[in-house]
């Protein structure tokens, strides 16, 4: 599932490709991807196009684009979505639900939305006010801010998880917390904090807590650097290449390959629908 670094790849590819760009035309191939459009499945189309696409935005997984004060178009990659700018004429892409046109001094494109598993979509949502914080999507209104955020304050983030039973894991994975971690990137920043996943926040010091949430800021970073992480087709940036951090993970994904520090096979055990990556060695649980 792509998570924040995957779609702050995409923000960017977006923003370079297609700013200031007109829309022009809107195909819809597949309702499904934009069932959660606010309104009628027909305002959809008649909202974006003569849209300027302008000041793409992001908060954790969420992707937007102000229309106006007071309405944005918003974008969840879903499971398994990838948006690619194409032009008029390229062959076709497996699995593209949504296709957006743009004209900008007569060059034109094409926004496609791809979707195998269709758990994503775009919509037209309001953007929201909220205490201390810019406007964002009301669909993303509940989540927190993420690590990379000017507005991501450590300190309220460390104070929540302290006080907490439920394990460190499920925190960094818990949206209401802190944004845009999933299972990759949760495994990477506690294999690099030496903690293992079902520690209690409540049993880490601060210190320690804010360590993790710090080592998380940094391998985020880096997966933004490196275009994301790349297991399959399922994840592509906007021109339809892979990223490359999975080539620098010492965790996730390396089940049963020595650990890079101590040389103890790496393990993955079930947990909560998913699975856990760890040195059973250098991440020794501690009841």
């Amino acid at each position: 599932m792509p998570e924040l670094p995957e779609v702050e790849t995409v923000r960017r590819g977006l923003e370079a490709a297609i700013t200031g760009y007109k829309v022009t035309n809107v195909e819809i191939f597949d309702v499904r991807s934009v069932r959660r459009n606010f309104g009628p499945k027909s305002s959809f189309k008649r909202e974006l196009v003569g849209s300027r696409l302008e000041n793409f935005e992001r908060r954790g997984k969420f992707l937007w684009m102000p229309l106006d004060e007071k309405r944005c178009l918003v974008t969840h990659l879903g499971m398994s979505g990838q948006v690619l700018v194409r032009t008029p004429g390229d062959p076709p892409d497996k699995c593209e639900r949504l296709r957006v046109s743009v004209e900008r001094r007569k060059k034109n494109l094409e926004v496609r939305f791809i979707d195998q598993r269709l758990f994503g979509g775009m919509f037209i949502d309001e953007l929201v006010e909220i205490k201390n914080h810019p406007a964002v999507p009301k669909s993303a209104s509940h989540i927190a801010p993420d690590p990379l955020e000017d507005q991501f304050d450590l300190d309220h983030v460390v104070k929540v998880m302290h006080k907490r039973s439920a394990s460190v894991k499920s925190l960094l994975l818990n949206q209401e917390i802190v944004s845009g971690i999933g299972n990759i990137y949760a495994d990477e920043t506690l294999w690099l904090s030496r903690v293992h996943y079902l520690t209690p926040g409540v049993s880490l010091s601060k210190a320690k807590l804010a360590e993790v949430i710090y080592t998380a800021q940094k391998v985020l970073t880096q997966a933004v650097e490196q275009g994301g992480t790349s297991f399959d087709e399922q994840y592509k940036n906007v021109n339809g290449e892979g990223g490359f951090f999975s080539q620098s993970l010492n965790a996730y994904g390396r089940t049963g390959i020595p650990c890079s520090r101590c040389g103890t096979s790496i393990r993955r055990e079930a947990w909560a629908n998913r699975g856990s990556h760890f040195c059973p060695r250098c991440q020794r649980r501690k009841l």
